[in-house]
């Protein structure tokens, strides 16, 4: 229902353009995802933005620059998903299926950038590939942090290995890039239900049995 207070969208030929920067990120994004990165030319990405070669240079200071931004920013798009999620007083096993829903919605909504971020980060200079690597630990210390939560709260098994439990949820969330598909028949909600109510069922602490009056 239209809130009668809230003031009318404007038309779409009214929404301001994006910016040239935005548009090269767009291209280079969906290039490097489709390409690779080091496949992918300057005269590439000018050619499909319309420019010539050197007046790329007036918006950015190098290939490796564009990669860089791609990468980063695909990271606070995972920060501002999943560490709201670290004081949230849910139960381990209600906050894990959350951060599955919240990281594989950063996925599915932005399929290019995420498989530049996954597949082609490798090729950063080193500097940049050490601030990825840096950030790839908090994200794992997130999840070990939730699964040693389950254990403390007795929802998942005391004997799990929470880095290995970690790896395997991460495995999960972070490669649904390689086949996920916007469109079909799974949402990306579907996807990461799916995915916890699998990985769930081997998380948590088996139920006691209590015997009935027929086994005293």
């Amino acid at each position: 229902m239209t809130d009668p207070a809230a003031p009318p969208a404007p038309p779409a030929a009214d929404l301001p353009a994006k910016s040239r920067r935005e548009q090269i990120h767009d291209v280079a994004s969906r290039l490097f995802s489709e390409r690779g990165y080091h496949a992918t030319s300057m005269r590439d990405l000018a050619g499909e933005l319309g420019m010539q070669g050197g007046s790329l240079y007036a918006h950015i200071s190098s290939k490796e620059d564009l990669l860089i931004e791609i990468v980063n920013r695909a990271a606070r798009q995972f920060d501002a998903a999943l560490f709201t999620l670290r004081d949230d007083p849910l139960p381990a096993d209600q906050k894990l299926r959350e951060a599955m829903q919240r990281h594989i919605r950063v996925v599915a909504d932005n399929m290019e950038s995420a498989t530049v971020f996954f597949h082609e980060w490798k090729h950063l200079s080193p500097e940049a590939y050490d601030r990825v690597t840096a950030w790839r630990d908090t994200i794992d210390h997130f999840y070990r942090d939730l699964v040693r939560q389950g254990i403390r709260e007795g929802a998942f098994r005391a004997d799990l290995d929470v880095k290995m439990a970690a790896n395997l949820i991460l495995s999960a969330v972070n490669w649904a890039y390689t086949w996920y598909r916007p469109g079909g028949n799974l949402t990306p909600r579907d996807v990461a239900e799916g995915y916890a109510d699998m990985l769930l069922g081997g998380l948590r602490a088996p139920v006691p049995h209590c015997p009935d009056e027929t086994e005293a």
